[in-house]
């Protein structure tokens, strides 16, 4: 596997690169917002860790996520199972993945510049909201509507048709609502941009948002756009 990153890059510039690194530092108890000026090599040697297994994880990760990132259907010929397990396996499990590793972030920014900074506590309650309702909606899509529209593809009754129909409206509905807080999250960030002198987190905590949402917009896109009105014009 080729290597994107190696021993000698910095810990600010693997973050800023692929901000998903940020997680598994995490995990090695490896600041990179403070000390993330400093080569992966050093950090590493000081806490005593074997730089081969961080590197080796870490490009891992990256070249895992990018491939999920690049995975691509044809949609016109596409099955609903191929384009269902599209959806679950590449959006609804980075959102499975994404909204309980950004929280922390999220309020440790608040808990650290809040006081200054009053939007924050905004941005802490969007994200908090939309979070909630993300997972609610991902739960009720994957346990009864994309069955639905799977059992209604194999037999498609009236009975069947009439609760799609309701089923859609209601998931698109829920979907414009995540794009208004999104909206709004970008509104109260200035598009995704931190303030002069933040530090790592603040910065990243902005990034992640910015990725959250260009994810969400594609998600969005392939129900409201593919699924939904191909099940429907089945009838």
């Amino acid at each position: 596997m080729e290597r994107t990153f190696n021993e000698t890059s910095f810990i600010s510039d693997i973050v800023t690169k692929f901000p998903k690194a940020s997680d598994l530092f995490k995990s090695y108890r490896i600041d990179f917002c403070c000390g993330g000026n400093r080569p992966l090599i050093d950090v590493a040697n000081e806490r005593n860790l074997s730089v081969e297994e961080v590197i080796t994880n870490l490009n891992t990760l990256y070249h895992e996520t990018k491939l999920l990132n690049k995975t691509e259907i044809d949609w016109k010929s596409a099955s609903y199972n191929e384009l269902i397990d599209h959806i679950v396996n590449k959006h609804h499990r980075y959102l499975n993945e994404e909204l309980p590793q950004l929280s922390p972030y999220v309020t440790k920014v608040l808990r650290v510049h809040g006081a200054g900074q009053p939007h924050l506590a905004q941005i802490h309650k969007l994200f908090y909201q939309l979070k909630t309702e993300l997972e609610q909606h991902i739960i009720k899509e994957e346990t009864e509507d994309f069955p639905l529209i799977l059992a209604f593809e194999q037999d498609p009754t009236d009975e069947k048709y009439t609760k799609l129909l309701k089923v859609v409206e209601d998931l698109e509905s829920e979907h414009s609502h995540a794009g208004d807080i999104m909206k709004e999250l970008r509104e109260i960030t200035n598009d995704f941009t931190p303030p002069q002198g933040a530090c790592g987190t603040y910065r990243l905590v902005y990034q992640r948002l910015e990725a959250l949402e260009s994810d969400l917009f594609q998600h969005i896109h392939l129900e409201n756009n593919i699924l939904f009105p191909r099940a429907v014009a089945q009838a």
